[in-house]
């Protein structure tokens, strides 16, 4: 069918109209997010024939962290081959590694090559989501109008809403300041004194792309990364001719990737391995690219590889190096009105604050505008049992909630687009069911989360990630790991191969609830 705003009933009977009169606008499926998770979630029901669907997005483009980070030198640091679909592949990759446009430019092209445009509203925010258990649908309040869906489905990702450090004097700062992921590109960076918070995945790489501009570079680290060398090469002309040219030949080095990186799995659910094998890559680019004991020092973790996010550039170090460059670790005390103060007593005099501060990972702002049975919001759930779900895709307590990239999907060795993959074809194995069983909603039984939950808290232990000895943002405010699956990807391909529906209260189309153990 061809989306419009015309309305249809819900499976429960007929949504109620507004004050205006004008009925709600229903959809089967609606989906929250442009980027890799909605879009991709968009062509696989589109390819399975669900044409009943809207994407809503706070934006007025697709693209998701590939649309809102457009800071210099960003890129990705899993090879492009894998950082794409495997049902819409790309053969023009210019390189190992994709750049920050080459990835943007394939979710747009993707958009119009599945022909998804009818399907979003754009500038559309969603303020909020609640589920309605009468008419068992779910009610979406947007920025630009209401409506109603029997699925709700979240792509909004965790590294999409930027974290903002609590440091003293920070807000009466008067020079220009911005986080990387909102990049003020008319702000002219030449000649200035411009100080960089923060030493993750973002400064890593703008760092190197600003430090010839500017006058003065302070960077400033709390905790070191482990950085490995990244082992990126232009496409040559024939690797670009078979991609296009050679049927399976594209498809074949995806899956050799694919299943190499299990390899790096295997490595961080065995500490000391992790430490002999990628620690010594690490150690070993570091004493090649400097030659400073102390620098080297500074630069040097205390902690397991792994345990943090592993970062690879190769030109990192050379930067902060630099003559104009100054690697600062004595914590920050106080940000003055064009300065700030070190725990060692200095000031320095900037001009601009950039913060590479990362994002709000294991809280998901989000969540708190999504509200499931009995009034519950899924970010008062997660604040006070912390972030869990199930097989990173449900939640007990919210009903016909499938969440892309949930708890437990953050991966440390491979790419995350298998991850959404798996997801995908577990939600679309949900639709078929609802579809042929004749229900009204789905919700995971309380008992089968938590028995995941604890599942995949006994994968973690031992792995570089629980005996790691650091601090990360895969963690929340109470220490746990909610963040990670600390195992292979083809182990979680394998949990949701199948819509598991015996692990599901069900509710059928005339409302009523059935507690029984449904037979897949």
């Amino acid at each position: 069918m061809t989306i419009t705003d015309s309305t249809i009933d819900s499976p429960a009977g007929p949504v109620s109209s507004g004050g205006n009169g004008k009925r709600t606008p229903h959809v089967k499926v609606a989906i929250i997010g442009t980027g890799f998770s909605g879009l991709g979630m968009a062509i696989r029901l589109q390819q399975s024939g669900v044409d009943d669907f809207l994407l809503f997005d706070r934006a007025d483009e697709v693209g998701g962290t590939w649309r809102d980070n457009s800071y210099p030198g960003a890129e990705c640091d899993v090879m492009a081959l894998l950082y794409s679909f495997s049902f819409a592949q790309n053969p023009n990759w210019s390189k190992t590694f994709g750049t920050r446009d080459e990835l943007f430019t394939y979710l747009k092209d993707l958009t119009d090559r599945f022909r998804l445009r009818p399907h979003i509203r754009f500038r559309h925010e969603v303020v909020a989501a609640d589920w309605d258990d009468e008419a068992k649908v779910w009610r979406i309040a947007t920025t630009a109008g209401d409506y109603t869906s029997q699925v709700l489905v979240t792509g909004t990702g965790y590294l999409s809403d930027p974290v903002v450090p609590d440091i003293a004097g920070l807000t009466d700062f008067q020079g220009t300041m911005f986080h990387s992921s909102r990049w003020d590109h008319d702000y002219d960076l030449d000649g200035k004194k411009v100080a960089v918070i923060g030493t993750g995945a973002s400064a890593l790489q703008f760092v190197p792309k600003i430090q010839p501009k500017v006058g003065e570079l302070h960077v400033h680290q709390r905790t070191p990364a482990w950085i490995g060398p990244k082992n990126d090469k232009p496409t040559s002309k024939l690797k670009g001719w078979m991609f296009r040219r050679v049927p399976g030949y594209q498809s074949f080095r995806r899956g050799f990737n694919q299943w190499g990186r299990e390899v790096l799995a295997f490595m961080m659910t065995r500490p000391p391995i992790a430490e002999k094998t990628l620690g010594g890559m690490t150690a070993k680019h570091l004493a090649k690219s400097v030659a400073d004991p102390e620098l080297r020092a500074k630069l040097t973790p205390d902690y397991t590889v792994g345990c943090k996010r592993m970062l690879f550039s190769n030109y990192y170090y050379p930067a902060i190096q630099a003559d104009n460059a100054q690697l600062i670790t004595d914590g920050i005390t106080r940000v003055g009105p064009n300065s700030i103060t070190t725990a060692d007593g200095t000031t320095r005099e900037v001009d601009a604050i950039i913060l590479a501060t990362g994002f709000a990972a294991t809280e998901r702002p989000f969540a708190a505008r999504i509200t499931g049975k009995d009034g519950l919001t899924l970010g008062k759930e997660w604040a006070e049992n912390g972030m869990t779900g199930y097989r990173g895709t449900t939640v007990s307590g919210f009903p016909n909630l499938f969440m892309l990239l949930g708890p437990g999907t953050t991966l440390g060795h491979s790419s995350q687009t298998v991850m959404i993959e798996a997801q995908l074809n577990y939600v679309l194995d949900a639709l078929k069911v609802i579809d042929a069983r004749g229900l009204a909603s789905v919700e995971v039984h309380a008992q089968a989360q938590a028995a995941f939950t604890e599942k995949l808290g006994k994968l973690q232990e031992g792995t570089v990630w629980t005996a790691g000895g650091c601090a990360s943002w895969y963690q929340d405010a109470h220490g746990r790991n909610p963040s990670i699956w600390p195992t292979y990807t083809w182990r979680f391909r394998k949990e949701t191969k199948k819509f598991d529906l015996e692990s599901y209260q069900v509710t059928t189309l005339i409302g009523e609830q059935s507690p029984i153990t449904a037979q897949a």
